[in-house]
């Protein structure tokens, strides 16, 4: 084992608790992640020593909460190389920043008969906001198919692509099948016909490195609490020239140079698209979850989480009746399966009264499902501190659940 998870668990305080008066077997990692030590204490310290509104204040504290906001900014920018600090922008999770994209970049590029493309395995956030912008400038949304395995057909991608593609957004990882996608790729390719890209990362920082300078992605986004850190806060990376160029998101303080009742103009960048007080707490919250994991080591979080992967899709493959879906040759530490005769719900419900928490439904992927004609999938996610011993306890579970549907 890369790392010793004895200890490593250790750092996590939510993980050493019962359920149901067994003990907490936690694989609702893709829906969100525990959070160690070290963000709490981070978040506690701000709260309880440093708390001030920043970039408005004359004051000690005001000084020192801006520094340390600013210094964050400048850590998630080392974290996904990207070129300059002010093309990160702190946003409510990787939601909003798609959002911001949606209605900004469309905004200003977008027009009718223009055409936006996304993939058949997006997350319900990377398809509704683009529905709505085609729908507000007139423009097509185009879809790159997918096989049975849950692998995008790029042979179909390349024969949508055309002059009028003005976007391309796709998830790096998929929420409900693990796929991990081939995003340089798509990015090489939309960036022939000139078309921007959208990578939905909220699934994929948690498990391998990025790098939005290698990738040469317009737009990268995730959320906070997919990488060990806070909820309600994540990130959009946008390289300066598109975000120069797009209209604010929001209105209101932060995001203005000069206001009078005549005419507005706007700040420069990033706080153009930072509207309103920010959550500074969370941004130090999310900072701290980032150097723990840079601390941890990606290459040594690939081989434990891919460990686990192999291992749970052999146990599950002894069982009785089970469908996979999902099985794409390149996956994240993520399995969907369901029994064939058991619905989905059930095995759910059952397994959290044996103390194990997993996630059931169409996990915000309403259009995977119905591509493979299931209500829904139990959804199975790792993080770093899983281990083999609780895949055995999940096994163990699931043969209770077979034999009270038997």
């Amino acid at each position: 084992m890369p790392f010793n998870i004895d200890q490593l668990r250790n750092e996590f305080p939510a993980l050493n608790q019962e359920v149901n008066k067994r003990p907490l077997v936690y694989f609702d990692n893709a829906a969100t992640t525990q959070k160690p030590r070290a963000v709490i204490e981070r978040i506690l310290q701000y709260y309880g020593r440093e708390n001030s509104n920043i970039h408005r204040g004359a004051h000690f504290l005001s000084q020192q909460a801006t520094e340390a906001y600013e210094s964050a900014r400048e850590t998630v920018q080392m974290f996904l190389n990207a070129r300059h600090s002010h093309e990160v922008i702190f946003t409510r999770g990787t939601t909003e920043a798609i959002n911001l994209v949606a209605h900004s970049f469309c905004k200003k590029f977008v027009t009718a008969g223009d055409e936006i493309i996304i993939s058949a395995m997006e997350h319900h956030s990377n398809i509704v906001p683009w529905q709505m912008a085609c729908e507000q400038y007139g423009a097509h949304l185009k879809i790159i198919p997918m096989d049975d395995r849950g692998v995008l057909d790029m042979e179909a991608y390349r024969q949508l692509l055309c002059e009028k593609t003005k976007m391309v957004a796709v998830t790096h990882v998929s929420n409900s099948l693990g796929t991990i996608n081939p995003v340089k790729e798509i990015i090489d390719l939309a960036h022939e016909k000139g078309a921007a890209v959208l990578i939905d990362g909220a699934q994929a920082l948690s498990h391998m490195k990025v790098d939005v300078q290698a990738l040469d992605c317009d737009f990268y986004c995730f959320s906070g609490h997919k990488i060990y850190g806070p909820m309600g806060v994540g990130v959009l990376f946008g390289k300066e020239d598109w975000l120069n160029r797009m209209p604010p998101y929001q209105g209101g303080g932060e995001m203005i140079k000069e206001v009078t009742f005549e005419k507005t103009t706007y700040n420069e960048l990033p706080f153009k698209f930072e509207a309103g007080t920010p959550n500074v707490g969370d941004v130090l919250g999310m900072e701290a979850a980032i150097r723990f994991l840079s601390y941890l080591r990606f290459d040594e979080i690939a081989i434990h989480e891919h460990d686990l992967l192999d291992y749970a899709t052999q146990r599950l493959s002894e069982l009785d009746n089970i469908r996979f879906i999902g099985t794409a040759p390149d996956k994240t530490s993520l399995v969907s399966f369901l029994f064939t005769d058991i619905h989905p719900y059930d095995t759910g419900t059952i397994l959290d009264k044996l103390g194990i928490a997993v996630r059931t439904g169409h996990h915000c992927a309403q259009p995977v499902m119905d591509h493979f004609g299931v209500p829904g999938t139990v959804r199975v996610s790792f993080g770093v501190y899983n281990s083999k011993k609780e895949i055995d306890t999940l096994i163990e579970a699931l043969k209770t659940v077979r034999e009270m549907f038997a």
